[in-house]
């Protein structure tokens, strides 16, 4: 009897350590997953991208004027034909820098094929290959925007705006969303607006205050912003 009473105890003992060694194992596939998923996306790398903001760098000048847009909204599209062409303009006489975050709030709006996304990611693919043709590269998306609800531009014509404007060699970053997980993280990261309460594009920021649309001047006198 007494060895029988040892040898279910033994028994007893081996099936307490496989379940702490497989607790064990557990928990640490748990704690790889979830450091895996909380790891930050892969940033793009270039000496016009501010790593820890996002923004694709225009220019040089003392003043800062930070765009936030989604290539899928309408109104960003608005905004850039009614404000490129000053804005355009305070860059070149160096009263400004230009700081472009391309974000991604309206994925909702492309029946699931995350355009704002995708688009954000291309832009980041080119900003990378080439700094000159960032901003054409933004402004062909827009002049080229799909409605809202439509699925938009596929990533085959994403790539073919980018070589409208030069850029070529992006295949892999745009179809692999490179930057995807790094434009979903920028995106929390965008200022909300006064009386706004939540992130809305366009947003704008002077020298890193976000202003209200409402309080934007006339495009001729936007250099008021910065006196």
């Amino acid at each position: 009897m007494a060895a029988q009473a040892r040898k279910v105890n033994w028994f007893a003992i081996w099936v307490s350590v496989g379940l702490v060694v497989a607790l064990a194992l557990v928990a640490v596939l748990v704690v790889t997953l979830n450091n895996a998923a909380n790891e930050p996306g892969e940033a793009p790398q270039a000496s016009n991208i501010e790593a820890e903001t996002g923004a694709i760098l225009i220019g040089d000048g003392e003043n800062r004027l930070d765009t936030y847009i989604d290539f899928m909204c309408p109104v960003c599209n608005q905004f850039e034909q009614a404000y490129g062409e000053s804005i355009q303009g305070l860059v070149d006489d160096g009263t400004a820098t230009l700081g472009i975050h391309p974000i991604s709030i309206l994925d909702r709006a492309s029946q699931g094929s995350e355009y704002s996304t995708r688009s954000a990611n291309a832009m980041y693919c080119v900003a990378v290959a080439d700094a000159d043709a960032a901003l054409p590269f933004m402004q062909t998306m827009f002049a080229n925007q799909p409605a809202e609800g439509t699925t938009g531009l596929t990533d085959e014509q994403i790539i073919e705006v980018a070589g409208s404007v030069g850029v070529t060699g992006i295949d892999t970053c745009v179809t692999e969303g490179t930057y995807a997980d790094f434009v979903a993280e920028m995106t929390e990261e965008t200022p909300v607006q006064p009386g706004q309460a939540g992130i809305a594009t366009p947003t704008i920021a002077v020298n890193g205050e976000a202003i209200s649309n409402s309080d934007l001047p006339e495009p001729a006198a936007l250099a008021s912003l910065f006196e």
